[in-house]
């Protein structure tokens, strides 16, 4: 195990801006869905509103959105559970040197 705490850090400084950038276009895909939704139903040739609804949902293009989505959780979650184990390293450094300080009091 890497004991450097100062390259997890670096990675979470390294990955922060791509985390947020993750976030950003999954925010912005599932509310681009409702949107995609709205424009389908509106170019829908169906009779009822419920039946519209089912075409927008079935429409390939709406599909896709979907697809994007995924991708888009799928990177962001990596880079949080990335971050999450760095910052994890960390505390396990710190607790590390806290009982190697007190190892060294003890016997001293």
């Amino acid at each position: 195990m890497n004991h450097d705490p100062h390259k997890a850090i670096d990675f979470i400084l390294m990955n922060s801006a791509k985390f947020s950038k993750a976030k950003a276009a999954r925010v912005y895909l599932e509310e681009f869905r409702k949107s995609k939704k709205a424009l389908l139903m509106s170019q829908s040739m169906e009779p009822t509103a419920v039946a519209r609804e089912q075409w927008a949902y079935a429409h390939p293009e709406y599909m896709e959105v979907l697809e994007g989505i995924q991708q888009a959780v799928e990177i962001e979650e990596k880079l949080k559970w990335e971050i999450i184990a760095a910052q994890a390293r960390i505390e396990v450094w710190r607790t590390e040197q806290a009982n190697n300080r007190y190892i060294e009091k003890v016997t001293t």
